[in-house]
């Protein structure tokens, strides 16, 4: 008979190892049983709480994007200048809860599964309008609407192309030169909309 309370934790450990199977592999072709037995339980009942592959991956994005989420929250509270505002979701999507190795290649590979996968897709897009609802909170207040919108698309941009290039190069993140390109940006910006005014 399962212990009460188990299934929670192991729901979690097969999350944490998923993304750790798929940030060495560097893709989603990883096999349940893989993930289970980083997990430490049978493959059985890996699929048992999460039914197929398909499902697991699914609810291992959701598991960052609600990480991400509840940092965004943190990292925002309390923070009432837009311009602070604006920099607390860029630094936010370079903390190390999100940017290190093995979540940057489960970002990837999820961006990747998306192209067929419609659930992945739908879960990208949340992520997407999340992303530019809370840097849109800051900088309607610092531009005219249309480069508001026009900044907040670059910044993203940016986030997503530093992901890839994270990727793509061995060593540690550096999230502080991450975060500093994009303030360079956002500066850049902010400077050529003051120089019109």
């Amino acid at each position: 008979m399962p212990k009460v309370g188990m299934e929670p934790l192991r729901r979690k450990a097969l999350i944490d190892a998923a993304v750790l199977a798929i940030g060495e592999r560097g893709s989603l072709d990883v096999t349940m049983s893989e993930i289970a037995t980083r997990a430490g339980v049978s493959a059985a009942l890996a699929h048992h709480y999460f039914g197929g592959k398909d499902d697991l991956l699914e609810a291992t994005m959701r598991h960052i994007l609600r990480e991400l989420g509840r940092d965004s929250v943190a990292a925002l509270a309390g923070v009432s200048d837009p311009l602070g505002r604006v920099s607390a979701v860029i630094a936010v999507n370079f903390a190390h809860s999100q940017f290190r190795r093995e979540t940057i290649a489960a970002w990837l590979a999820f961006y990747v599964e998306a192209q067929r996968s419609a659930p992945m897709r739908r879960l990208l897009r949340v992520y997407t309008r999340r992303l530019h609802s809370n840097l849109m909170s800051g900088l309607r207040e610092l531009l005219p609407e249309r480069e508001a919108e026009r900044t907040a698309e670059g910044i993203a941009a940016l986030i997503d192309g530093l992901y890839i290039r994270r990727a793509l190069v061995d060593g540690a993140p550096d999230a502080a030169s991450a975060v500093a390109l994009v303030e360079d940006y956002l500066e850049t910006r902010l400077a050529r909309e003051t120089a019109r005014t």
